[in-house]
């Protein structure tokens, strides 16, 4: 290493305890996931919600976020945990996928509102802004495991890894997920939002568009045939939000003309 990185060379383990290594991946993700339902508690009697839903979800989400993250990884990486199928379990070896995550949580997240019969697009209006708040801090769990990066690069702001100087794509998407965090907290907050659904559709699309560019810079990509399977989800993702951004605006303005 003849220069120095924009960011030190991280350490991935924050503390032991017992024997047992804490990794800073761990905290920034159980951070991340904390800091993003206490947002929602916070916001959701605002909006007409119950806050104690809130809490219900998160006992029921997260462990599907978990085993979606972990069952998505492992089916794009079947080649490798078929030969071993005691590694699916090793989740201290990593391997979880943010697409994963969002399918399973979101998935039982609408199963648990048909059940109290809630209003599914309210609550995943509420939760559009935490998410990108969530994934911003998450991300740098990434950084402490040395992961989830670009390919070689001379740019100032490159960090050390694998030997070289490279994109820190977890940075990248870090600082989009903190700015579209901002942006659909102000359009929530300053009343521009028109109809229930809105806020999804938009943090869909808008980090949809971010992974597409960022994941072209990563190295570690999952793979569909020759595509990265990040970008096709994300492209289709994009296409998928606006077309229901346009259904639920004709919804609501239908709703609206019938009262």
């Amino acid at each position: 290493m003849t220069r120095t990185p924009f960011l030190p060379v991280p350490d991935p383990v924050a503390f032991t305890v017992f024997g047992l290594d804490i990794m800073w991946y761990a905290l920034f993700m159980t951070g991340s996931i904390c800091i993003g339902f206490a947002l929602m508690y916070v916001r959701a009697k605002k909006k007409g919600l119950d806050p104690e839903h809130v809490l219900d979800l998160a006992i029921y989400c997260v462990p599907a976020g978990i085993l979606g993250a972990r069952l998505y990884y492992v089916l794009f990486r079947w080649d490798y945990y078929s030969a071993d199928l005691s590694q699916i379990l090793n989740l201290r070896g990593g391997g979880m996928a943010i697409h994963g995550s969002l399918i399973g949580g979101i998935g039982m997240a609408i199963y648990l509102f048909r059940k109290w019969k809630e209003h599914p697009l309210k609550w995943l209006d509420l939760a559009a802004v935490s998410f990108p708040l969530a994934q911003s801090i998450g991300r740098w769990g990434n950084y402490f495991n040395s992961e989830a990066h670009g390919g070689p690069t001379d740019l100032p702001w490159a960090i050390y890894a694998d030997g070289e100087f490279v994109h820190p794509t977890f940075l990248y998407e870090s600082i989009w997920c903190f700015l579209l965090f901002l942006f659909l907290l102000w359009f929530d907050e300053s009343g521009k939002k028109s109809f229930d659904g809105q806020l999804i559709c938009m943090y869909a699309a808008l980090y949809s568009l971010e992974r597409i560019f960022v994941e072209g810079l990563r190295t570690d990509s999952l793979m569909i045939g020759p595509f990265k399977q990040a970008q096709v989800i994300s492209a289709c993702a994009i296409a998928a939000s606006i077309a229901l951004y346009a259904l639920f605006r004709r919804m609501s303005k239908s709703e609206k003309a019938n009262r």
